[in-house]
């Protein structure tokens, strides 16, 4: 294989694996059964003029599996916490003290969990759109190198490659929602 086939698939390839990453990141935003304090990454808040992400305000902890404790490193911004993660939809009720906001992670209710495995399979979808933007890039510029003197052989064992590499990135995914939606059903 020429250099510009092997750069193309590894830009690719790095493409496909950021997605997976993204879908990573997303699935711990989705609660399955104990707190965790990735639950709030969501969350942002309007402190000091602008709208900063929760955990740049407070620390957040989990002193069970079933709280949450919000401590803002300033106390004025206490009930702004509150109100944020009241109107962030996550299904949680905040308690504030006066000193730090506690959270108590419901038990999840079957419907409950219905609506986080669809969230789930929604997040595995956009992974995969993101995989097949990936190689249908790819496989653009796979054409074009054709165009610029590369051999027909060589173009079509790339387009393979490319598909290949695809076809494992959406298994991946595929593995992933499977694993989320076990943790989620499991009681």
């Amino acid at each position: 294989m020429t250099e510009e086939s092997l750069m193309l698939l590894e830009m690719t390839e790095d493409g496909m694996k950021n997605s997976l990453e993204h879908l990573d990141k997303e699935f711990h935003k989705i609660r399955a059964s104990k707190a965790n304090p990735a639950m709030l990454d969501g969350v942002k808040i309007e402190a000091y003029g602008a709208s900063m992400p929760l955990n740049q305000v407070a620390n957040i902890n989990t002193p069970d599996p079933r709280t949450l404790t919000v401590q803002p490193w300033d106390k004025s911004n206490l009930s702004t916490i509150e109100k944020a993660i009241i109107n962030s939809n996550l299904g949680f009720n905040p308690m504030n003290d006066g000193i730090l906001i506690r959270i108590n992670v419901p038990v999840l209710t079957e419907e409950r969990r219905l609506d986080l495995v669809k969230r789930a399979k929604v997040e595995a979808e956009n992974a995969k759109v993101g995989i097949r933007n990936h190689r249908r890039s790819a496989m653009e510029d796979a054409k074009a190198l054709e165009k610029e003197g590369v051999s027909e052989d060589e173009v079509k064992i790339l387009q393979d490659k490319i598909q290949d590499l695809t076809n494992s990135f959406i298994e991946k995914v595929d593995k992933a929602f499977a694993e989320k939606e076990k943790d989620i059903t499991t009681v």
